[in-house]
């Protein structure tokens, strides 16, 4: 038994991240969604096994969806944002991250769902809405599971009985002052 335990613990070491917990700062935010995603809707452009659709309510079992340049975050990744508190998957991509990764700048997209109706001009400006000063936020490579999670999603769309479109944006379920360090 004791063998095979030290055969195994090479293993066990190699799924460790180097630097568990790594708090990156001063990364830009911005938001995305069905109706400004390109092409609109909610194709992804990479399965990191929930297939090529964005989803997600921010759990660690089921991150949100967030777009980031190629080489900023390893592709699938799962980091934690404080200021949303929620888990984030990579699994997209985005041309301004490219952009400003090129200049060493960390920026990651975050999908504001629905991935089933477009909130038009309203998911538009729900996103600006909930876009903080660039620079000006931290998140966490590497997290443990453990963390605060607020699951309320950033922005829902439905239609109801009479066809009227109901949208409504979270702007009060974000944590600008959220300390990782508490």
């Amino acid at each position: 038994m004791g063998r095979l335990l030290l055969s195994l613990l090479p293993l066990a070491l190699a799924s460790t991240p180097q630097f568990p917990n790594l708090i990156v700062p001063e990364v830009s935010h911005t938001f995305y969604g069905y109706p400004d995603n390109d092409p609109p809707g909610p194709a992804i452009s990479y399965d990191c096994g929930r297939g090529l659709t964005a989803a997600g309510t921010g759990t660690y079992a089921d991150p949100l969806t967030f777009a980031s340049a190629p080489d900023e975050f390893d592709y699938c990744e799962i980091i934690y944002d404080p200021y949303l508190r929620k888990y984030l998957r990579h699994e997209d991509y985005c041309v301004q991250c490219v952009t400003d990764w090129g200049n060493k700048s960390y920026h990651i997209d975050v999908w504001t769902g629905s991935n089933w109706l477009s909130g038009d001009d309203d998911q538009i400006a729900c996103e600006k809405s909930l876009t903080p000063q660039a620079q000006s936020q931290s998140v966490m490579r590497y997290p443990s599971s453990n963390l605060t999670v607020d699951v309320t999603p950033l922005y829902t769309v439905s239609v109801d009985e009479s066809c009227e479109v109901i949208a409504l944006c979270n702007v009060d379920h974000v944590y600008p002052d959220y300390n990782l360090d508490n």
